[in-house]
């Protein structure tokens, strides 16, 4: 069953994420970059804001073709509990019916649940089914702990099986 893996990354912790999850399921990545300047303090808070009020943001690439795609995996970080404008945009322009998805998120404290919750309401929408989700705490975390954490996700949720 072909597997796509939809993620966007701004620090780095879930573009590992999804590297790992990719390499170990053998999917294929799409990672959508956000067009609006989202480094710094100023910037950081409203993207937080943005999150917040769900808004929709200019992304590369503009959208992607699922034909051919059994399962779909959509990644992101959360922030202040809510999924990221680039993953909300990219889910409203994707054709998801019949779709079977995975959702994940990353956090650095709390509320990654939230975020899941969010993506699974967005996603439905959208026609398609949710078959699992799961977050991943990234706060002081290594690269190879990140690794190790999302290996051990894919046994104990058996993600091979889909």
């Amino acid at each position: 069953m072909p597997k796509a893996i939809i993620y966007y990354s701004q620090g780095g912790t879930t573009d590992l994420v999804a590297k790992t999850l990719a390499k170990n399921l053998n999917a294929d990545l799409f990672r959508i970059y956000d067009l609006k300047n989202r480094e710094g303090f100023k910037n950081r808070i409203f993207a937080s804001i943005s999150a917040f009020r769900e808004a929709k943001t200019d992304i590369v690439p503009a959208k992607v073709d699922l034909t051919g795609y059994d399962t779909v995996y959509f990644g992101t970080p959360t922030w202040n509990g809510n999924p990221t404008p680039a993953i909300l945009t990219i889910i409203d322009r994707c054709d998801l019916r019949a779709k079977d998805v995975i959702l994940f998120a990353t956090m650095d404290a709390n509320n990654g649940e939230s975020n899941v919750n969010r993506l699974e309401e967005k996603v439905r929408l959208r026609g398609a089914r949710v078959i699992e989700s799961f977050t991943i705490q990234t706060k002081n975390k290594s690269p190879e702990k990140l690794v190790s954490d999302t290996e051990a996700i894919i046994k104990i949720k058996d993600l091979k099986m889909y």
